[in-house]
């Protein structure tokens, strides 16, 4: 005969360590119910926008199905299934490991053993990811509605969030490298809605220590207003937004410039402006490669690709490699080291070609050679200038 003082007793014990904390998990074994290839189910602790539910992962022959329940329907749901088709099930605590046996016609068993697990499972119902601006209280996050006032962040912006992610950890190599105490401004043309503004002046303040002063610049006047009052909410004493245009904005006190999306020409302005003010980096994502495409249709240059430039998608591609090439190469001419690469995937924007320019102490660039690889590259392709080059009188 069963003993039901046993199956009560296990019951007790599961209850009781998920009220005390030392719960881990529970393994559901050995079924013999009507539930088409089950094998097992698995149980453990998860949190789910920070309320806590019980996961159940299903085993069955070909597949798991996952579903998660409240605490109360989960331990409720543990032990109809122990009555009704599970033969084994261990519970395991920080404090013990808890295994109940059914052997039907010989009863029911409860054996107490050491614990065979060292600690809590991660409550996570999501993979950890390393995050260097964390999504928990920062006020501005929550103000440009990217997370909740909680810090969770909305299923809308998950692709915002991690763009804000990826843009400082690609930052943040480049700014450590500067000479210390050499990043004292950093300028922000059009800046727009401020989210990668406000989370480079986090990382910069709250992550580097850094004391430096940030400037968004940006056109329309209503998120320069929107935007400083966030700043001022957030206690971002060192950061503020003017209202111009990236072309009239006139301070050369810049040691940090950058422009994202920027577009056509306005990019070439930016770089500029960080060229004249000497600036230690200079950070692009351009946009809308109008000028030099024009250049190229005007120009009609015969040449070994002419028989893919003379399709409008495949011409577009060229002019944007070649805008950004002759950049490179006039950030080089000016003895800054570049680099071209992938700022976000293509699943997020198809604006996604970040150009760096870090100056290089002492360095030499050989700028007649450049200068000739330049007028080599303009008479290859039919271009007649590059904005960039009239801004810089090259």
């Amino acid at each position: 005969m069963s003993d039901p003082g046993k199956l009560e007793e296990f019951k007790s014990l599961v209850t009781e360590s998920i009220s005390a904390d030392t719960f881990i998990k529970v393994t559901l074994g050995n079924y013999s119910g009507t539930e088409h290839e089950l094998k097992n189910i698995y149980v453990r602790k998860v949190l789910i926008k920070r309320a806590q539910r019980m996961a159940f992962t299903y085993r069955y022959k070909t597949k798991d199905i996952a579903k998660n329940y409240s605490y109360e329907d989960a331990i409720s749901l543990m032990f109809a299934y122990l009555e009704n088709g599970f033969r084994n099930c261990t519970c395991f605590t920080s404090a013990n490991d808890i295994v109940f046996l059914n052997h039907q016609q010989k009863g029911y068993t409860l054996n107490i053993n050491k614990p065979s697990l060292a600690g809590q499972l991660s409550v996570s119902h999501d993979k950890e990811k390393a995050r260097l601006i964390a999504s928990v209280e920062k006020p501005y996050l929550s103000a440009l509605r990217i997370t909740d006032k909680d810090g969770v962040v909305f299923k809308n912006a998950q692709d915002k969030y991690k763009q804000i992610n990826q843009y400082v950890a690609l930052l943040g190599p480049l700014i450590r490298d500067l000479p210390e105490g050499r990043l004292k401004k950093v300028v922000d043309m059009g800046s727009g809605k401020g989210y990668l503004t406000f989370a480079l002046y986090d990382y910069l303040v709250n992550v580097l220590k850094q004391e430096v002063a940030v400037t968004g610049v940006e056109y329309r006047q209503d998120l320069v207003d929107l935007c400083n009052n966030i700043a001022v909410e957030s206690g971002f004493t060192g950061l503020s937004f003017v209202q111009g245009t990236i072309e009239d904005y006139q301070d050369q006190d810049i040691d940090l410039l950058i422009a994202l999306h920027a577009c056509d020409t306005a990019t070439d302005d930016a770089i500029a402006k960080g060229i004249n003010a000497g600036a230690e980096l200079i950070v692009v994502a351009p946009c809308c490669h109008k000028q030099v495409r024009r250049e190229i249709e005007k120009g009609k240059a015969g040449n070994e690709l002419d028989f893919i430039t003379r399709y409008g998608i495949f011409l577009e591609r060229q002019a944007v490699m070649v805008t950004d090439g002759i950049r490179a190469l006039i950030l080089e001419y000016f003895g800054y080291k570049t680099k071209v690469f992938e700022f976000i995937s293509e699943a997020n924007t198809p604006k996604n070609v970040l150009i760096t320019g870090s100056k290089v102490k002492g360095a030499v660039a050989d700028q007649h050679e450049i200068s000739e690889k330049i007028r080599q590259t303009k008479s290859y392709f039919g271009i007649g200038y590059h904005h960039l080059e009239r801004l810089l009188s090259l």
